[in-house]
């Protein structure tokens, strides 16, 4: 098998939750792939660094650049690092996660353009992302979608006696935790019994400003900051609904692994959101910032059975992410 430089945000060791280039390069790994990695460093600028030489450094022992590609800050890593790689000869994929992507080609279109029509591939775990990169032009990308190990979420069937509501995701103003609060306080006042559990590291003080606000409030919410996959994969067979309110979204895991787990998932419909579920199949979907619909939506899984039905729906949907029937694209990707 060949060896593979992947290029991401490896920080798990720092506090903050394992991103793709720790799943998905531990999974390559497992299927004979010699992987490196760069980087652990937590300062941007070391960080960036770091990058850039490992790229020097194992330019003769590699044959693929895979880049992790986000639309905000980390994309001049993507930048920096692909056309380090266009310097010195080096085929890259970048792998395109970044919820804003889309802003991202429109508002610099000639560097989007070096990084991403000089990529051998650029692969885009939602469609929702290939469609958006074709309409602009780049010919050059495929959809693998995002993978987990299925035989790790076990689906339970929950009781509705009252909204237990959890919340995973890092706090980031992009991903609107405080519209959570807004939605528990919405429906505590006609579940009195109801619980919010917000489960995520920070990463621009939105989890201080979250826990002061639900305290503005007079709101009991449980943070438990960062957990790991295992540790919140446990703590949700305490609760029954799984809320996502973010602004911007692409693919993101922990829907995918609430499919898996047979939590019944509402969510804002944004970005790849719509075409990762279908409203009223395998989630129930509201407009951005709209807490009101979102309670609404709680309402109606409190109150009406046949609408869970979303919860089998999504579980099935999970099984076709298995890592056992994703790698075959992989595999005929990178060989």
């Amino acid at each position: 098998m060949k060896n593979l430089l992947y290029i991401g945000n490896k920080l798990s060791g720092k506090g903050l939750n394992a991103t793709t280039v720790e799943t998905l390069g531990l999974a390559l790994e497992g299927e004979g792939f010699g992987v490196f990695y760069a980087s652990a460093k937590r300062n941007l600028l070391f960080r960036l660094f770091d990058m850039c030489w490992s790229v020097v450094r194992h330019r003769k022992q590699v044959s693929m650049v895979l880049i992790d590609t986000y639309s905000t800050s980390a994309f001049w890593y993507a930048f920096f690092v692909s056309q380090l790689c266009r310097l010195l000869r080096l085929t890259y994929i970048p792998i395109l996660h970044g919820g804003n992507l889309p802003g991202r080609l429109d508002k610099n279109p000639y560097l989007s353009k070096l990084i991403f029509k000089n990529a051998y591939r650029n692969v885009a775990p939602s469609e929702y992302l290939q469609s958006v990169f074709v309409k602009f032009g780049f010919t050059n990308v495929c959809h693998i979608p995002n993978s987990i190990e299925i035989s790790n979420y076990k689906f339970l069937e929950r009781d509705f006696n009252s909204p237990k509501l959890l919340w995973v995701r890092a706090f980031s103003e992009i991903y609107n935790p405080k519209m959570a609060v807004d939605v528990f306080q919405s429906i505590k006042k006609k579940y009195p019994d109801a619980e919010l559990c917000m489960v995520g590291p920070d990463k621009d003080g939105s989890l201080i400003s979250t826990r002061s606000y639900a305290e503005s409030l007079d709101l009991i919410v449980t943070f438990t900051g960062r957990l790991s996959k295992q540790e919140w994969v446990s703590l949700s067979e305490d609760f029954n609904i799984f809320i996502n309110t973010t602004h911007f979204d692409n693919t993101p895991v922990s829907i995918m692994e609430a499919m898996a787990l047979g939590l019944p998932v509402i969510s804002t419909n944004v970005g790849g959101i719509p075409f990762l579920l279908e409203s009223k199949e395998t989630a129930l979907l509201v407009q951005d910032n709209d807490a009101y619909a979102m309670e609404q939506a709680i309402e109606l899984l409190m109150q009406d059975s046949s609408v869970r039905i979303i919860a089998s729906n999504a579980r099935k949907k999970a099984e076709l992410w298995d890592w056992k029937v994703v790698k075959n694209q992989w595999i005929e990707i990178l060989s």
